[in-house]
């Protein structure tokens, strides 16, 4: 039997959804504040500069403000070889008192850190150009959206022309997949021709290897293959060419790297004539 609703209630009824509709669109426009996580364009917002003091460096390349803020350099990775995070280490802290201008970029990292562009004073001495050119550090992204300065992957590149610090040895090829094995648990550099790429509902998957063998897999995210299409690639173009993949390395059957949008570089595409003298400045400003 269908009952009577009386008036009240059809009174408290609509109170109730308006209610609803009202707490739904509080929430939808809020979700955007601490639900929707980080666009590429908000991982490389550029804050306005302001002038500082380096007061010192830690081992990991966190570097301390006078003003007590704790700053990690943008758009680099730092070294895990421990000789070669000595000497950047030693390469900021000779630069201890001195006079800063620092540009915040996106937001803080996952311990607060702002993530920065920092140049010593209004010269051309930026600080993580300086430490890529001389191959003591990696262009790279980290845990951001994007690679906010891409130029620095040219000053990588003329490092490694070079073989300096972290390009001394040959760069680790996605079918041996015993050196890669070795490496386990660390950021490294591969080079590769892409086999075949798979798309699937929740990855994409690019193997470097036939079905069985000792080779190196790249996993990417659904929401990351969006970003990679975006720059113009796809599994068509990917299938088949070298390109050069970053990230840490797992071994699960076999080795295993899943990669972020910026860390997928063809390799015709991203080694273009390296840069002189004059060219490097302009790229570490």
């Amino acid at each position: 039997m269908i009952g009577t609703v009386r008036p009240e209630e059809r009174r408290d009824r609509a109170a109730l959804a308006a209610a609803r509709a009202m707490a739904a669109l509080v929430m939808g426009l809020a979700a955007p504040a601490w639900a929707a996580g980080r666009t590429e364009a908000s991982a490389c917002l550029a804050g306005p500069a302001r002038p500082e003091v380096l007061d010192g460096v830690g081992p990991r390349g966190e570097i301390r403000l006078a003003s007590g803020a704790r700053v990690i350099l943008d758009s680099l990775r730092w070294p895990e070889p421990s000789d070669l995070a000595g000497e950047a280490q030693a390469w900021l802290g000779a630069r201890r008192g001195a006079r800063l201008t620092v540009m915040p970029r996106g937001d803080p990292d996952r311990w607060g850190r702002e993530r920065a562009d920092i140049q010593v004073g209004d010269g051309d001495d930026d600080l993580a150009g300086s430490l890529i050119a001389a191959g003591l550090a990696f262009a790279d992204a980290n845990e951001a959206d994007a690679l906010c300065r891409p130029t620095l992957r040219r000053l990588e590149a003329a490092a490694r022309a070079r073989r300096l610090g972290l390009w001394r040895g040959p760069i680790l090829s996605a079918n041996d997949g015993a050196a890669l094995r070795i490496v386990s648990g660390h950021f490294a550099v591969v080079e590769g021709r892409v086999r075949h790429v798979g798309e699937r509902g929740a990855r994409t998957y690019l193997d470097f290897g036939a079905r069985g063998a000792d080779a190196l897999t790249v996993t990417v995210s659904k929401r990351t293959w969006r970003m990679v299409r975006a720059r113009g690639l796809s599994a068509a173009s990917l299938e088949g060419r070298s390109v050069r993949v970053r990230g840490v390395l797992e071994v699960w059957r076999g080795p295993v790297l899943e990669a972020a949008a910026d860390a997928i570089e063809v390799l015709d595409e991203a080694d273009r004539p390296e840069a002189g003298p004059e060219g490097e400045r302009g790229l570490r400003r």
